[in-house]
């Protein structure tokens, strides 16, 4: 069940991604819904579930990106491997919290795969702080939203049934 739902967000993320791709700021994408999944799977169910959905979305997001296949797996590898680890000794289940691991996720990937880049490409290490910075703030807003979503969902279906029964019983 549990690979089910990570085979299931990644799919989701990348499907939007892809759909996405022409939403961006200064040439770069304002939103990384994959990274925004590895960082809720890493934050949901563990380091080891992280790693190997990073390995997994980043492999098949550099792919139908283009460009150098494997920078941005290895990239999501390592985040999704450290918010693991850092969800299971901190206590993240606030939203302000969440927030932050999204945030700093984010500005992790980012020198990362930007220094991966450097480095396979010899070129010179560049950063765009500001449209790095938008687009952590961004995957944070939807990072939050989606544990929101997910997390508030079942309690919806059951708030709804039972404002169902009450309005039966109040009828007759």
């Amino acid at each position: 069940m549990k690979a089910a739902g990570v085979l299931a967000a990644l799919g989701v993320a990348l499907v939007l991604q892809t759909t996405l791709a022409g939403l961006t700021m200064y040439g770069a994408a304002l939103v990384n819904l994959v990274l925004v999944a590895v960082v809720y799977v890493a934050l949901a169910y563990g380091a080891v579930t992280g790693l190997l959905a990073g390995a997994a979305g980043g492999i098949i997001q550099d792919a139908l990106a283009g460009g150098v296949v494997g920078v941005g797996g290895l990239a999501k590898t390592i985040v999704g491997f450290f918010v693991g680890v850092l969800g299971a000794q901190f206590i993240v289940s606030q939203p302000l919290p969440r927030f932050v691991m999204f945030v700093a996720a984010t500005v992790v990937h980012e020198f990362c795969f930007q220094a991966l880049y450097a480095v396979v490409e010899s070129r010179a290490f560049t950063m765009h702080y500001s449209t790095m910075l938008t687009q952590a703030l961004v995957n944070g807003a939807v990072g939050i939203l989606a544990f929101q979503v997910i997390e508030g969902a079942p309690g919806l279906v059951q708030r709804r049934q039972a404002r169902r029964s009450d309005l039966g019983r109040r009828r007759f």
